[in-house]
C-alpha cells in the first residue's frame, strides 16, 4: 500500500496567513485605536500656547455621555431610518422583480438586460451621485424647473442614487440564486397547471428568502453607513446640513473643527447601534421567514 503523505499541521495557517495580517492591520487595529481614543480627551491649561499646556489625558465614559446625549446624532439617525427605510424598500423590490422577469422561460435579450441593469452597481459612488446631482439643478436639469433638492425632496433624491447604484448587485444575488434552482421544479408545476406567476410566488419566492434576507442584512448596513451620497450633494444645496447623517457628523468633529476624541467615540457608539440593528434585523426577518425563536 503507498505511504500516507504526512502534511505539515502549519499549512493552513501559511495560507490563511495574509488574510489574517491584512485583518489586523486594516481591521482590528484600527478599531483597537478608535476605542483608545474615544477615552481620551485633550487638557489644556492656561491659554494652551506654551510647551506642555495641551496634553492627552484620560476621559473615561465622558465622551461617551456627550455623544449618546449629542441631539444632532440622534436627529441624523431619525434621517438615516427615513431614508434607509425608502431605499430598502425600493431596491430590494426592483431587485425582486427583475430577478424573477430574468428567470421567465421566455425572455429575449437576457445577458444584454442582466448587464444593464447590473452596471450602474460598477460606477463609483462619487461618479453617480454627481451625474445625479446634476441633473437634479433646475438650470441642468431636462426634467424641468423641479425642486429635486429642496428640503421636502432631497431625501428621496438621495435615495434614488441609492436604488440606482444597488439595485443591480442585488438583483445579481436573487438571480444567481434563482439559476441554482433545479428546473424540474417548475416543469412539475407547470404540468400541474401553474402558470409562471403562481410558480413565481409559490416556488420562487420562497425559495429566495433566504437570499433576500441575505441582501437585507447587507443593505441594513449600507444605508446606515450612508455618507457618499450627501456629502457629494451639499454643494449643490443648502438643504443638507454637516450633520445630516452620523458618519458626516463624525466627519466634522474630526476633521473640521479637529476634535478626533469626540468622533472617536461617536464612531464606536454607531458601530453599536449598527450592530444591534443588524442583528435585530436579521433575527426578526428569520423568525417571520423561518418561525425560529
Amino acid at each position: 500500500m503507498p505511504e500516507r503523505v504526512s502534511r505539515p499541521r502549519a499549512v493552513p495557517y501559511v495560507f490563511l496567513a495574509p488574510a489574517i495580517v491584512l485583518f489586523v492591520l486594516f481591521m482590528a487595529v484600527p478599531i483597537g485605536y478608535t476605542a483608545y481614543l474615544s477615552v481620551r480627551r485633550t487638557k489644556v491649561s492656561g491659554l494652551g500656547l506654551g510647551r506642555g499646556a495641551r496634553k492627552e489625558i484620560f476621559a473615561g465614559l465622558d465622551n461617551y455621555a456627550a455623544a449618546i446625549g449629542d441631539g444632532e446624532l440622534w436627529a441624523g439617525w431619525l434621517r438615516v431610518i427615513g431614508y434607509g427605510a425608502l431605499v430598502l424598500a425600493v431596491m430590494l423590490g426592483f431587485a425582486l422583480l427583475f430577478a424573477l422577469m430574468l428567470d421567465t422561460k421566455h425572455v429575449h435579450l437576457a445577458r444584454f438586460t442582466r448587464i444593464s441593469i447590473f452596471l450602474p452597481y460598477a460606477v463609483p459612488g462619487v461618479a453617480a451621485t454627481l451625474m445625479w446631482g446634476f441633473l437634479y439643478l433646475p438650470s441642468l436639469s431636462p426634467f424641468g424647473d423641479r425642486p429635486f433638492l429642496s428640503a421636502g425632496a432631497v431625501t428621496f433624491s438621495m435615495a434614488n442614487v441609492a436604488v440606482w447604484g444597488g439595485t443591480g448587485f442585488n438583483m445579481l444575488v436573487l438571480y444567481t440564486t434563482l439559476r441554482a434552482v433545479p428546473r424540474d421544479y417548475y416543469e412539475a408545476a407547470r404540468i400541474d397547471g401553474a402558470g409562471e406567476l403562481q410558480i413565481a410566488l409559490k416556488i420562487k419566492i420562497p425559495m429566495l428568502i433566504p437570499a433576500i434576507i441575505l441582501t437585507g442584512v447587507f443593505s441594513v448596513i449600507a444605508t446606515i453607513q450612508v455618507f457618499t451620497e450627501p456629502t457629494t450633494l451639499r454643494p449643490l444645496t443648502n438643504t443638507i446640513s454637516s450633520t445630516w447623517s452620523p458618519l458626516m457628523k463624525i466627519y466634522r468633529d474630526a476633521f473640521v473643527t479637529g476634535d478626533l476624541y469626540s468622533a472617536a467615540a461617536t464612531s464606536m457608539v454607531i458601530a453599536a447601534i449598527s450592530l444591534v440593528l443588524s442583528f435585530g434585523f436579521l433575527r426578526v426577518v428569520k423568525n417571520r421567514a423561518f418561525g425560529e425563536t
